[in-house]
């Protein structure tokens, strides 16, 4: 009986040809290149991001869980002791605290819409050509902003005295009394002031982000019978969204930060104390009351509320986008 055996025939190894290898080994070379590249023109940023932020957010945090005590009825030497989270505690229990973050939220809801609305309203002026002489207006409007937060508020101190300000002067020869530092009054004077200040640089980002809007469009809503109020408001608004919901986060983000006018206009007036906001709160205590600790948690306080009410604007003005986008 014979038996046939079959045999496979031997596999070739198939050579990968020299070019493919080069190439890849080129490509593998050219994507190290580039994030070499991306790490050098990062570092810079990423190192001043430690030293002026994540540096001084550890430290605050650190110090928040210290305080200095002097044992001894107070004739002791002075020194620190872990008191865990008891400057937390005291300060969500002042209501000095409280009470100034209290005028910083009703702050914000009087400074917020105007300071966007107010923006968007002469951007699109600007942009309508309605304005002559269009970079003139801008640098009009833009030059306050360029004046010193302390100088502005400066100006406006000399503006709200009475016996020096012309304007109380010209009001009372008209027979009207206004105190604008007054208990009803000097929260829409703060708002005065950082809207004169900030007014015009945030119109400026509202007309560079309208310049990018495509004619086409523009020109396709006129066809349809839109008038120029409509396509402000209908067309042009609504494409950018994105820049107004910066500008009104960044707004936001330093409404909460609410100090130098404040501070300035409390030399004048018995309405503003040392505690008005937040952080002039967080100002006290650490410079006035020698309370690094209780300064160091107000701060962490203020710096997560802060961080919390960004994120939700976010998230907010995200699905009301996306509602937009789908009902279209």
């Amino acid at each position: 009986m014979t038996t046939l055996t079959t045999t496979a025939p031997p596999v070739r190894a198939t050579a990968r040809p020299a070019g493919a290898t080069a190439g890849s080994a080129g490509r593998a070379s050219a994507r190290r290149r580039e994030r070499f590249a991306c790490g050098v023109l990062m570092a810079p940023f990423f190192l001043l991001l430690t030293t002026v932020f994540l540096v001084p957010v550890a430290t605050a945090v650190w110090l928040s869980f210290f305080s200095d005590d002097q044992p001894g009825l107070g004739f002791g030497p002075e020194r620190r002791v872990f008191v865990g989270l008891r400057s937390y505690a005291a300060v969500l229990s002042d209501p000095t605290f409280l009470g100034g973050l209290g005028i910083v939220v009703l702050y914000c809801l009087v400074y917020i819409p105007l300071m966007v609305a107010g923006a968007l309203a002469l951007a699109l002026l600007l942009d309508s050509g309605v304005v002559r002489l269009r970079s003139w207006a801008q640098l009009g409007l833009f030059l306050p902003h360029a004046v010193p937060g302390i100088i502005a508020a400066l100006i406006w101190l000399y503006l709200y005295t009475p016996g020096i300000s012309p304007v109380v002067e010209l009001l009372g020869r008209a027979d009207i009394t206004v105190d604008f530092l007054g208990v009803h009054t000097v929260l829409p004077a703060i708002v005065n002031i950082a809207l004169w200040s900030n007014l015009g640089y945030n119109t400026v980002i509202f007309y560079a982000a309208l310049q990018a809007v495509p004619r086409e469009v523009l020109e396709a809503a006129v066809v349809d019978g839109a008038g120029p109020v409509r396509t402000a408001l209908g067309v042009k608004a609504p494409l950018v969204r994105s820049s107004v919901v910066m500008v009104a986060m960044f707004t936001l983000i330093w409404a909460l930060q609410l100090f130098t006018e404040p501070m300035l206009l409390s030399q004048s007036t018995p309405m503003i104390n040392s505690r008005f906001s937040p952080s002039m709160y967080i100002y006290d205590a650490a410079f006035t009351r020698n309370n690094y600790g209780l300064a160091a948690a107000a701060s962490v306080i203020l710096l997560v509320l802060t961080i919390a009410l960004s994120y939700g604007v976010t998230r907010w003005t995200n699905r009301a986008g996306a509602r937009q986008e789908a009902a279209r």
